[in-house]
């Protein structure tokens, strides 16, 4: 694996851990690029900037919380693409109740760039239905 095809996983999986499942609002902007766009549903929702982004952020919360989301679990990464600046990822995810027993598996797509020397992801498109959707 090249350099930086591993920097980009590794930025993946710290948004995964210290921003989604902690519900770090902060973290998880701090390691995304905007626009960001996300397709789910066959609708994009494009975020300009972070502050639209986080216009969302607690009802998302407050959505996983309906559907007894504790943390998602990333069973494989993989990457399918890439070069120094832009690394296609497909993640396999696990949604995770409190007592760890998965109620959502799903394949996802996510491009992460490299700007101004720093990775974020720019854009996901899920096979994931369900509360924690919102656009802003």
């Amino acid at each position: 694996m090249k350099k930086y095809e591993q920097e980009a996983i590794d930025t993946a999986l710290y948004w995964n851990e210290e921003g989604f499942n902690k519900r770090n609002p902060e973290v998880s902007v701090e390691h995304m690029h905007f626009p960001h766009i996300r397709l789910w549903d066959n609708r994009f929702s494009i975020f300009k900037n972070k502050e639209e982004f986080l216009k969302g952020f607690d009802q998302q919360s407050k959505n996983l919380a309906s559907e007894e989301w504790n943390h998602t679990v990333t069973r494989s990464i993989k990457v399918i693409q890439s070069d120094p600046e832009k690394v296609h990822l497909i993640l396999h995810q696990s949604r995770r109740d409190k007592k760890g027993k998965e109620y959502h598996n799903f394949h996802t797509l996510w491009i992460m760039s490299k700007i101004n020397g720093k990775w974020g992801i720019q854009f996901r498109s899920s096979f994931l239905e369900g509360a924690s959707m919102t656009s802003y």
